[in-house]
């Protein structure tokens, strides 16, 4: 048996059990849900026999994490965090140490654009993020002042959510590689596979639940999470070009501030009475 093969054996055995043993199952449970033999079962735990490639697709489902992870990696390495999210159905690449593949389109000087998605196309982007042929007819366009090693892109946003940026507004991001890089308060453009492109003030708490909490600006809105598996990119806030002046009003941005903790610390009253239930 060549190197690599033993290796990705014993990464596959040590996974194994240790999967089963967090998910607090027998060899008998997870043998009968796999329709196989326990004593099947024990001899890919213990590494006499190999599964084929089929039962470890059946394998990395059962245990909600795909098969990359379940062949290479040490499982046992990981911090905590990590696997609590794997065990709750979030084996994503949240640091995205994994390259995102990113579809992009470069000017003549071999530099990348800042692609504008023009509100046409908003709908579509979510099926056609990834797909070059999508990106390409894509409006594009540079601006000077942009670090030119970094990817940005331009989103339209619509409705009145995130004052002081208005109905109609473009609002320029950098591409976010790691999502773990998160900064709480900070605003982000974030592309979900269910509710398209929103403009968000963005909290990070995938350590914590899997999840982002999203806020508006506009304290008539109320805050929401999302699943980091319902996410497809996340887009730094660098600037926006606003379709109309809009006045300062200091006031308003205070008050807005002190209603977004509010409903902060409301939704965090919430998950926790949530919490209580669910042990009672």
């Amino acid at each position: 048996m060549e190197k690599s093969s033993i290796q990705k054996t014993h990464k596959l055995r040590e996974n194994l059990r240790l999967m089963r043993k967090r998910c607090k199952r027998s060899q008998e449970e997870v043998a009968r849900a796999l329709s196989i033999t326990r004593s099947a079962y024990n001899s890919y735990e213990n590494g006499i026999a190999e599964p084929s490639i089929e039962l470890i697709i059946r394998l990395s489902e059962y245990f909600s994490l795909s098969v990359d992870k379940l062949l290479k990696v040490e499982l046992a390495s990981l911090p905590e965090s990590v696997l609590s999210q794997i065990e709750k159905g979030y084996d994503m690449d949240i640091s995205g140490t994994r390259l995102r593949v990113l579809t992009t389109t470069v000017n003549t000087e071999n530099e990348d654009n800042i692609e504008l998605v023009p509100v046409n196309a908003k709908a579509g982007y979510t099926n056609g993020y990834a797909d070059p042929e999508f990106i390409k007819v894509l409006p594009a366009f540079n601006l000077p002042f942009l670090n030119p090693g970094r990817k940005y892109r331009s989103f339209p946003i619509s409705g009145d959510s995130m004052p002081p940026v208005a109905d109609g507004a473009y609002v320029t991001g950098e591409y976010l590689q790691n999502w773990q890089l998160i900064k709480n308060g900070h605003p982000y453009i974030v592309v979900t596979q269910n509710e398209g492109i929103v403009f968000k003030v963005v909290y990070n708490q995938i350590n914590d639940s899997g999840t982002l909490l999203l806020c508006s600006t506009n304290p008539q809105y109320q805050p929401y999470e999302v699943k980091v598996g319902d996410v497809l990119e996340i887009w730094k806030f660098v600037n926006y070009i606003n379709p109309r002046f809009e006045e300062p009003n200091p006031h308003r941005d205070q008050l807005t501030d002190t209603v977004l903790d509010l409903q902060k610390e409301m939704l965090r009253i919430k998950q926790t009475l949530k919490k209580l239930d669910d042990h009672h």
